[in-house]
């Protein structure tokens, strides 16, 4: 391997940390983040409400300033790095693409449940015909195949995506999973390849590391891991660790130092943390976002949180299906109290 192996590091502090403040970041605190990392050189900074361009809303949860507001505040940040946003169909349309294309997104993310990869095409061209750079996404990747996964990017690089790869939505991969599947779509496709990480076991760098070697080369990181859940990968580790292993990332690692410093001390009350629902949620293959919502409703009907995640994995709940961690705990507090009476009558 030699130096001239690049590396494109998409960082996603001001996207995917929205999860961990349940998407209260401040115009203010974006804008103070933005600034260092553009000054460190991080290529691509990603902006908006954690689910991405149109989701605010009762159901995920209500940004405390608008995607517009957010894209104006980061863009003016910005004097080097380009700026990204991310979009799920159905929570974002094209209209949230236009708005973002006008206000300078040089990066437009189009991401989809991995087997649902169709509903990319229209966004996907879209962004591609407005002279953007087009980025299809597979979310919650553990439940395909490497074959599976690797049909469904060079479907998404037919519709015109000019990268695509995959998100570990639930922190369940290890390194040889990893392996396999960017190693499945780098032989597929012919376009750049993008891994995403959560640390649910601790694995994010690993992971990210194996991805890289796997044919990855674009991979994503937040500052102190600042995400969804457990966290994300350390793009302050990640760095320097492609760095000695004789990766190219432009980035200046004192700047991306005192950056990640600006977030801890800035944005989050504490770094991502990994916790005993997190590992479980991990091991059972549930979206990191679900963290929150599942601890809440856990404590309110005295249900062990960590059952409530094995049952969501076993039904193989995605994101977007949030109102299904209520059914899930109504129907343990149920199953537990009929096992309790039937104790008592024996």
């Amino acid at each position: 391997m030699t130096k001239t192996h690049q590396i494109t590091i998409h960082d996603s502090t001001l996207r995917d940390g929205q999860h961990a403040v349940h998407h209260q970041l401040t115009l203010e605190q974006m804008r103070l983040y933005a600034e260092a990392a553009n000054a460190a050189g991080v290529p691509v900074i990603e902006v908006g409400h954690g689910n991405g361009l149109g989701a605010s809303s009762l159901q995920v949860g209500l940004a405390v300033s608008s995607d517009l507001d957010m894209m104006k505040t980061v863009r003016q940040a910005l004097n080097q790095s380009r700026m990204a946003v991310f979009m799920l169909p159905g929570w974002g349309t094209t209209r949230d693409l236009d708005q973002a294309i006008a206000e300078g997104a040089d990066v437009i993310r189009i991401g989809a449940h991995c087997t649902e990869y169709s509903v990319t095409e229209r966004y996907l061209e879209h962004a591609r015909k407005a002279g953007v750079e087009a980025q299809g996404i597979l979310l919650m990747s553990h439940m395909a195949s490497p074959k599976q996964l690797a049909d469904a990017c060079v479907n998404m690089q037919n519709y015109g995506a000019q990268a695509v790869g995959i998100f570990d939505s639930s922190g369940h991969y290890l390194p040889d999973d990893v392996t396999k599947r960017i190693a499945a779509i780098r032989e597929a496709v012919d376009v750049s390849i993008i891994y995403h990480s959560h640390n649910n076991l601790c694995m994010a760098v690993a992971n990210s590391i194996a991805a890289s070697k796997a044919g990855a080369n674009i991979l994503d990181a937040c500052a102190r891991g600042f995400g969804a859940g457990a966290g994300n990968t350390q793009i302050e580790v990640l760095v320097p660790v492609l760095h000695r292993l004789g990766f190219e990332t432009g980035i200046e690692l004192y700047g991306l130092l005192d950056a990640a410093d600006i977030a801890e001390c800035e944005l989050m009350p504490t770094p991502s943390t990994v916790t005993s629902t997190s590992i479980v949620s991990g091991l059972a293959g549930v979206f990191s976002g679900f963290k929150s919502k599942v601890t809440a409703v856990a404590t309110e009907m005295g249900i062990d949180p960590r059952d409530i995640f094995f049952e969501l994995g076993r039904l193989q709940v995605i994101a977007g299906q949030e109102d299904l961690i209520i059914d899930v705990a109504l129907a343990l507090s149920k199953r537990q109290k009929n096992a309790d009476e039937q104790t008592c009558q024996n």
